[in-house]
Order: structure tokens, then sequence, then C-alpha cells
């Protein structure tokens, strides 16, 4: 089985373990087609990580109009496409996207049954040439993989009738991502590490983390790590409440090192915020935090529920009061934190690892093939 997956979001370095678990399956012969950046917009480039290269071939093409989510293409793909002869294309974009269209028609124009894989859990429809791009994916795609239940209800909306699998994009690596066996025992830890990973842009909600610790203890600390045009705000919210010396503000960790500022905390929270545009669709760092042995805290925005289940807790999304006391829980009762903190490690296990991802992807590729 040759299996080209065209996908940016793998120059991230931690996600190439799918890659090597993909490529350690039998029969498989695996090319991972990247670019060698990504602009991810209001936080900056991303360049290519070389992590995990085992047992498949990492082609690194160039991309045009990078870091424009819709309408980046790849002008080196026809060539890589017609190289490798792939039976199946697994196209890590979604179906409205213009690199989707591309890969699509190179894709079935040489033979291979090709997939895409969406994200999008807000219903609206596509101006052209957007709309034009999906229904083409629609109508060619052997299979669709989508990340959150609403994702499965909107491209099914839109009039997409073939097999739609809910399949996280990338699972966690339970050997980078464990608990502190420290940690995890200390059953009334001063200080009390609090920490959030990710974009520091408003739709985050890290404002409303910042408001919820003035309201807690002072032996409580905040760790926020990440890049974004939120930044000066939040460094301003937190001289203005006077959390200078509880809260420190880091940037960007290279991602192989995400995991051991996980292991540091007693909780991790994220605040996500819903707008007119954008909600929650998975949220990666909860399940790197439950891998980690760290009681998640989520607000109620998009996938955050599912993703959570019963190893953590939810609070109402924009509400300082509801976190504050969901976070007062964890603080107050440590039997609470403990046993979170196991459940959240073994369902981490059973559902989210990339090898379990991996194997997922394999199913579908072999259904694909039998259809």
């Amino acid at each position: 089985m040759r299996v080209l997956l065209l996908s940016k979001a793998m120059v991230v370095g931690t996600y190439q373990r799918k890659a090597e678990e993909l490529a350690a399956l039998p029969g498989v012969e695996l090319t991972v087609a990247v670019p060698p950046q990504w602009i991810e917009p209001r936080v900056g480039s991303l360049p290519l990580e070389r992590r995990h290269l085992n047992g498949y071939r990492l082609a690194v093409l160039p991309m045009w109009l990078n870091g424009h989510f819709h309408t980046h293409f790849y002008p080196g793909l026809r060539r890589l496409v017609a190289a490798v002869k792939p039976d199946i294309f697994h196209i890590d974009e979604e179906a409205f996207n213009l690199a989707t269209f591309q890969a699509m028609r190179l894709g079935v124009a040489g033979g291979a049954r090709c997939c895409f894989y969406n994200y999008a859990n807000i219903a609206r429809r596509y101006p052209p040439p957007f709309g034009l791009f999906e229904q083409y994916n629609f109508r060619h795609a052997a299979a669709a993989m989508v990340a959150n239940h609403e994702a499965a209800e909107i491209i099914r909306a839109h009039g997409y009738h073939g097999p739609v699998h809910i399949v996280w994009q990338f699972g966690v690596d339970p050997e980078l991502f464990y608990p502190d066996p420290v940690q995890g025992l200390d059953t009334a830890p001063t200080p009390f590490r609090i920490g959030y990973v990710g974009r520091l842009v408003p739709e985050k909600g890290v404002l409303d983390l910042i408001q919820a610790l003035h309201q807690l203890p002072a032996h409580v600390q905040l760790t926020i790590t990440g890049r974004g045009g939120q930044e000066t705000e939040l460094r301003a919210e937190v001289e203005r409440l006077g959390l200078c010396e509880r809260v420190s503000l880091q940037p960007q960790l290279p991602s192989d090192q995400v995991a051991a500022e996980m292991r540091r905390l007693h909780a991790f929270v994220l605040p996500s915020r819903t707008t007119p545009r954008w909600k929650e669709q998975f949220g990666r760092v909860l399940i790197e935090a439950m891998a980690s042995g760290v009681p998640p805290v989520g607000s109620g925005s998009g996938e955050i529920p599912h993703v959570i289940g019963d190893a953590g807790l939810v609070f109402h999304e924009g509400d300082v009061d509801d976190l504050a006391t969901q976070l007062r829980r964890l603080i107050e009762q440590p039997a609470l934190r403990v046993a979170l903190a196991q459940r959240g490690r073994e369902r981490a296990l059973a559902q989210y690892t990339q090898r379990a991802v991996a194997q997922h992807c394999y199913t579908i590729y072999q259904e694909m093939l039998a259809a």
C-alpha cells in the first residue's frame, strides 16, 4: 500500500511520530509531504522540525501563499504524485481549500483513493471558488476524516454522502508525555502550578484565566506559554491585577519541550471562547495534559467536553467565577485531582496515542481500497 500524506501540520516534530507509527504497519510504504515552514496567522513562522523520521520518506515541497489557510498550494506536488504513484492519498486539509482541490485532482488523475480532513465546526456556506472546491472534493473523495462531531454534521449538511470517520488528526506520544511521579503523589503542593500552552489570541480565553487566578489563594501560580497578538494585553492585565509575582509568560517552546513543561503542572486550563467565526475544534493540548497525568480544566467551547470526557472538569465558557470554582475544587480536593490524573492517563493511552490514531487511519485506508 503506497500512501502519500500531505500535511503542513507535520512541520511540528512531535506530530511526525504518527508517520513513524503509520510506516510500521503491515504493507505500508509511506511518503509525507510538508512545506519548509508554515506561517501561522497572528503567531508567526513554524519552521520544519526534523524529529521522528524513521521508516518513511519526508518530502519537502515549496508552498505558495504560505500562511493563507484557504488559498495556499504546492507547485511541486504534481511531480511528487507522479513519482510516488500512491494507492492512498491522505490530504490533511479541509475540503474547501485550494490545496485540497489541487491534491484531489492530481490524486484522482493518478488512480489514487483520496481522503480529506475537516476541522471546521462552524456552519457556513463558502463563496466561489471555495464552495466549488468543496463540492468537487466531496464528489471524488473515497472517505472523509473529521476532527469533531460538529464537523461531521456540517459536511453531511453540505452534501457529502461518502464514509465519514471521526479521528483525531494527531495523537500523543506516551513515551514523551508521561506523569511526574512526585507531582502525582503530592497532595498539598506549594506552590500549586496552573498552566496554559497555546496561541495568545482573544478566542483562547487566556484573559479569563488570569482573572480567575485573581480569585485563588496566593500560593497558586500560573505559567502561560505561547505567542500571539494578545501578549501585550495579557501582560497589562497581570500588572493591573497585581499578579506579577504569580504569573509567568514565557515564549512558545519547541514541540519536544512541551512535555517537560506539562509535568511541572498540577492543573492545565484551556479556557477557549466561542466567537461567530470560531470555536474549539479539538484541543490537542488537553490530551497532552491527560497523558502527562495533569487534570485538564476546559471551557464548554466546541469539542472540549467530548475530548475531556470524565477525565477533567468543564466550566461555562467566559464565566470567570465558574472557572475559579473548578480550579478551587482541584486545589482543595487532592483526592479528586489524583483521581482525574489517573483517569486522564488511562483515557489518553486508550484513545489518543499516536499509535492508536495511526491504526485508525490504517483501517480507513484499507476500507477505502476495498470499496
